[in-house]
């Protein structure tokens, strides 16, 4: 049964609908009811787990899958193999010792004595009340259901659960590198998620993860001197005080208890985490509209003053992404220092660090997350870029408002200036591979990375110089109210653009990310033509843009061009206002160059650039260029 708590959450945030403007759209839904008991000094836990499933889609499902994530910290893990395999291993995941003049990298998953592994093992699994057939893969519990489930029929499971918390290797498990007892993220039996595409029953190999939207109800019991910060509303704060407490409000602790017992509800998330410490500094702070912003640190004097100068600036962080992506819909949300780097989850990140301006700056990437990701769902495993590309975006855009110091010298280079040059990187190596590509399928790390992260946040960046900054504004923002609270694909964002715009971006889509065809254009040849100049333009690689060309003349003046794409059907509004624009005739694909002929003498004309903004990732600018 649900709390009144969570019932008013759902009711004035709208959380019970399913919306997505997508005809015959449907996602799948759960409700966990959990119970966990957890000892401090073994590091393993017990827990019960109820969740009822409901079946929206058109198929009748006989089996379904669970996420058994801590099973990956066991020496021979797939996450284990390919951290051995692969050329660049994550540093965190590694022990690097010299044997004479060579450097070795060794697995640390590979060296885990048994008291320090991670598990999850289930038993008395059961769908309503009857015994299902189960059988463990790796990181997924494989269930044949005892009764199949029909298209909108809804059914419980229940099971109980033990588990092992790893020593922190990757993102969970115990004593982080800075002394964080607990880090509990993909802690529990997670059902996998159903949709259009079928079952995705990934196992944990590397990186990402997708979850079906639901509520929790989480019960943890731990020892009374630990405290908890994570997903959810804490639904008994005068039973636990520990700085969650209202003003005036008396907290009953019984003197002689050893162990309290938290109880959360979190509504219309999909993913569950907490963390806790027996030395957390707990604080909270007013956020806009009615957020309430929560803090854990080790309260340790290298922490407080970075800890406390972050806090005033997730407000400015918050206030800036419901400006300019959408209102976040819960009221609470929470900074946690655990994990080992910063990673995103519901209503909730963990991060590491202690400087003031690093603290913000992982803040900025993982609390977007919370609008790219944890409320627009889409498929991280599939579609990594749509996450940490588009995060990556906002949160550069918001650094460079929240922290202008960030910007780099005094000439106010672009806040995505490090995204292009990521991605011109990687062109160069020779490794990039589709942004299509399996997160987890990725040759090196490296690859992903810059994929995912700097070419996605490219992605949204170059649409602004296809179709207008205002423009992608606005799309941003409508994607958010279409598809918050659903699992939207790269489909989705592409039809957003161009209802916005009303330019045609299937190409754009496509060539971007479901190949590594790059951008190259240049200006084959300017000549004199009977007192006027002709000039030649000429595209080098295969992926077609629409151009901007700014011509300086010796008088000083300045006036620029627009050649359309043709299979773009789309004139953008000039980007250079201040300037005389001549919008030429478009440019279709097929042929490789390109002529037109200015009312000048070649003589008059002092600089010629091709997109001299430099919005456009053309891996090559030299040939952009014509110098008198």
């Amino acid at each position: 049964m649900r709390t009144f708590l969570a019932i008013a959450v759902l009711s004035a945030t709208g959380l019970f609908a399913q919306k997505n403007p997508n005809a015959g759209y449907w996602q799948q839904h759960v409700d966990y009811k959990m119970e966990v008991s957890m000892d401090v000094k073994t590091y393993k836990y017990t827990g019960t787990q109820q969740l009822v499933y409901t079946n929206h889609s058109p198929d009748t499902l006989k089996r379904v899958y669970y996420h058994l994530y801590n099973n990956a910290f066991q020496p021979g893990s797939e996450m284990d193999g390919r951290l051995q395999a692969i050329s660049d291993p994550d540093k965190r995941m590694v022990k690097s010792f010299k044997t004479g003049e060579k450097t070795v990298k060794e697995s640390r998953i590979a060296t885990l004595k048994p008291e320090e592994q991670g598990y999850l093992k289930i038993t008395n699994l059961k769908q309503d009340g009857v015994a299902a057939t189960n059988e463990v893969s790796g990181t997924i519990l494989e269930v044949t259901l005892p009764k199949p489930i029909l298209p909108g029929a809804s059914t419980t499971f229940s099971l109980t659960f033990d588990g092992q918390v790893p020593l922190q290797i990757r993102r969970s498990g115990r004593n982080s590198a800075e002394g964080v007892a607990l880090s509990m993220t993909q802690w529990y039996p997670k059902l996998a998620e159903y949709d259009f595409e079928g079952w995705h029953a990934n196992p944990y190999i590397a990186r990402e993860f997708y979850g079906v939207w639901g509520d929790f109800d989480v019960k943890i019991t731990i020892d009374k001197d630990y405290t908890i910060g994570g997903s959810g509303y804490l639904q008994n704060k005068n039973e636990i005080g520990k700085g969650y407490e209202d003003a005036g409000t008396e907290v009953k602790i019984p003197k002689k208890a050893k162990t309290l017992t938290w109880h959360f509800v979190a509504p219309n998330v999909h993913d569950f985490t907490w963390a806790a410490d027996n030395n957390y500094a707990h604080d909270k702070i007013a956020g806009p509209n009615g957020t309430e912003l929560h803090f854990f640190y080790k309260n340790v004097p290298e922490n407080l003053d970075g800890w406390k100068k972050l806090q005033p600036k997730t407000a400015e962080l918050l206030a800036f992404y419901n400006k300019n992506v959408g209102q976040y819909p819960y009221k609470q949300y929470s900074v946690i220092q655990g994990g080992d780097g910063g990673m995103e989850y519901a209503m909730c990140t963990l991060i590491t660090g202690h400087s003031y301006e690093g603290l913000v700056s992982v803040t900025a990437h993982e609390f977007a997350h919370s609008w790219f990701q944890f409320l627009l769902a889409s498929n991280e495993s599939k579609h990594p870029w749509m996450d940490e590309g588009f995060t990556s975006y906002i949160s550069d855009l918001a650094l460079s408002v929240v922290m202008p110091s960030k910007e780099k010298g005094a000439d106010q280079q672009s806040p995505f200036a490090d995204a292009y040059a990521n991605y011109f990187y990687l062109v160069k190596s020779g490794k990039e591979q589709p942004q299509t590509t399996h997160a987890d399928r990725y040759d090196v790390n490296m690859a992903y990375s810059i994929a995912a992260y700097s070419k996605g946040e490219v992605f949204l960046a170059q649409l602004g110089y296809l179709i207008g900054e205002d423009k992608l504004a606005q799309t941003i923002k409508r994607y958010y109210a279409d598809y918050k609270f659903t699992h939207p694909t790269p489909n989705d964002i592409k039809r957003t653009a161009e209802k916005v715009s009303g330019a045609e971006l299937d190409w754009y889509l496509t060539d971007w990310t479901m190949t590594t065809n790059t951008i190259d254009y240049g200006i084959k040849e300017v000549a004199d033509d009977a007192g006027k100049t002709k000039i030649t333009l000429q595209r080098i690689g295969r992926m077609p843009m629409p151009l901007d060309l700014v011509i300086v003349h010796d008088d000083g003046t300045q006036e620029s061009f627009y050649i359309p794409l043709e299979m773009m059907r789309y004139q953008k509004d000039n980007p250079y206002p201040n300037l005389k624009r001549t919008v030429l005739k478009d440019w279709d694909w097929g042929h490789q160059t390109y002529e037109f002929t200015i009312n000048r003498p070649k003589s008059a004309i002092k600089v010629m650039a091709i997109d001299p903004a430099e919005g456009m990732a053309d891996v090559n600018k030299e040939n952009n260029v014509y110098n008198k």
